[in-house]
């Protein structure tokens, strides 16, 4: 079984997606575009891949955004010494010029 395989075995029992998994490709957008996918299932789906690829993923690794543009906003709340944060690229103008 490939790795897409894998992965999408773990969005149907985690999701409870049924058939609907098999629709799912390496292109597929996940967070809000599943509605099964909110933040709490985000926890689920990353320990199954942890036990499904053995890896391991810290907590302080883990963040769920509803967007960049919203996060650059509040750039004084998430830039810490010990946070960090990734801009998509491309990337539109105003969520880096944002503050």
């Amino acid at each position: 079984m490939d790795t897409v395989d894998r992965v999408k075995a773990i969005l149907r029992d985690a999701l409870q997606l049924g058939k609907r998994a098999d629709l799912l490709t390496s292109a597929s957008p996940l967070l809000g575009a599943i509605p099964e996918f909110d933040s709490m299932a985000v926890v689920s789906v990353l320990t199954m891949i942890e036990e499904e690829f053995g890896v391991d993923v810290a907590d302080d690794e883990v963040f769920v955004s509803d967007g960049s543009k919203c996060d650059c906003g509040n750039v004084l709340d998430i830039l810490g010494a010990q946070n960090r944060i990734a801009i998509t690229d491309p990337v539109y103008p105003v969520y880096v010029d944002t503050n």
